[in-house]
Order: C-alpha cells, then structure tokens, then sequence
C-alpha cells in the first residue's frame, strides 16, 4: 500500500496559500492565536483549532480530523490490466500507469516516473506492444524516464499543446485516442500546471482517470494558478465523474471518485 501523499498539515498549508493567509491572517481570520496555528502547520495536531481553521479556509472539518487521525485510506482493487509502477525521485516517490488490453496485448504508458526499468519489465513480463506513452504533465519527476522509454519501446509521445515536451507529438484538450479497446479521452484540468491533462480510461474492464498532480487521496496537488478556479474545475472535470472511476494520481494510492467526494478536505 502506497502511504498517502500529504498529511493534515500539508492540507491546511496549501488551503492557506490557495486563499492568500499566512499565519498571522490566517490566525486572525479563525481568531485563533499565531502560535497555535504555527503548530498546527509544525505538525501538532490540536482539533479545536484545526476545525476552528479549517472553518475559515474552506475545508471540511471532519474529512481533515480523519485525515489528521491516520485512518488508513481503503485499498483499491484494481483490475489486472491496470499496474502502477512507483519510483523514487529525490527524496519522494511518483507514480506511472499501464493500461492494456487483456485480449491484444496493446498498452498505453501514462507518465513515465523517474526511471524506466520497472515499466519495461512489467512491459516484457506480460508481453505486451505498447503504442503510446501520454504525459499528464510536464514536472521533471513525471518524465524523468521519458527518452529511455521512447529509445527502448520505439514508441510516439504525446504531451498538451499547453504545456509541451520536448519530443513527444501534441494533443488538445477533447482528442481522443484508442488503444486496444480502451478510449483515451484527455480533459483539461489545470491549475497545478498550464496543461494539466486527465486522461479518462474506458473500456470493457477498466473506468479509470489518470490524473497527474490535480488530485491526490485526500487532498490535491500545489496549485499554481487560481486556487478557486482549479478547485472547481477538479470538482466538476474529476469529480463529476461516475462514483466508481478509479483515479490514478501522480502521487500516493490509487482512490475513487466516491472517496474523494466523502473524505477529501478541499471538497466539503
């Protein structure tokens, strides 16, 4: 199980930076002292004063004390033709995805993490013919692998028009590919990057949303854009999705779309 990606503190912090508080307007805004709402981002978790923040910053309070709590995020079953493949980069680690087709073997490489030899194994365990690799965004941890990968499988890339990649071919937002049986539709869903693309998985055994850094398990990536923008695009793009759509972030474990709507902080 892949631990989740950020804790409380990490949650409130980026909702403090999405609504432009440091810790003296933040503290102010909940009536709450400096000092209290340093240790609440030090990591000392108090619930009276994070429900008493989480108030002023658009959070939900409960989904933040579970997340504050540790209760362990459900395991996802996932189907057999869906495998992520996690590598370190630095001193955190970052997710791939391979999608394929369990009667034709044609797979699709959804980012590349940051090195390619799991992906290749994986690749040459289940003999599989890989016919595109798709970037969900530019960030150096999700293509670090990128020219290996292309060098080994002699396969197109494909990256956003709005944020391109050296050497890959570009798509637009609403393109949609095949691989197999599998529709690949790419969705816009900014905010922590330009381009930032959702790719939606659909076929006979498989509903599934790539979603890079948008979203995480209980939480979602640093926004570098209009924080109230992208929270209602990863609402309505992500999460207007049918409840059962696995999602697959750049970051953490796999969750769903039910989950997210019940247990992550931004989403009240």
């Amino acid at each position: 199980m892949i631990p989740i990606e950020d804790n409380f503190n990490d949650v409130i912090g980026k909702a403090m930076r999405g609504c432009g508080f440091d810790e003296t307007a933040a503290a102010r805004a909940a009536g709450l002292s400096v000092e209290a709402v340093g240790r609440l981002l030090g990591g000392e978790f108090d619930e009276s004063v994070a429900r008493a923040l989480a108030l002023r910053l658009g959070l939900q309070p409960d989904a933040l004390v579970r997340l504050a709590r540790g209760e362990p995020w459900p395991l996802i079953a996932a189907p057999d033709v869906l495998a992520t493949l996690t590598t370190n980069f630095g001193d955190m680690t970052v997710n791939a995805y391979i999608v394929w087709d369990r009667e034709n073997r044609a797979a699709a490489i959804f980012d590349t993490g940051a090195d390619a030899r799991p992906i290749l194994e994986l690749v040459r365990a289940e003999k599989l013919e890989v016919v595109s690799i798709f970037l969900t965004h530019s960030h150096a941890d999700h293509v670090a692998a990128l020219s290996e990968l292309k060098h080994a499988l002699h396969v197109e890339a494909w990256s956003s028009e709005l944020e391109p990649v050296r050497g890959t071919r570009l798509f637009r937002p609403g393109d949609v590919f095949n691989v197999g049986h599998h529709f690949i539709r790419t969705r816009l869903t900014p905010g922590h990057s330009p381009g930032g693309t959702t790719f939606i998985v659909e076929g006979h055994t498989v509903q599934a949303a790539m979603v890079g850094d948008a979203i995480f398990a209980g939480s979602i990536g640093g926004v570098r854009g209009d924080y109230k923008e992208t929270l209602r695009i990863i609402h309505n793009e992500i999460l207007g999705l049918p409840e059962d759509t696995i999602l697959c972030p750049g970051h953490g474990p796999l969750t769903t779309v039910a989950l997210e709507k019940a247990h992550n902080p931004f989403f009240p």
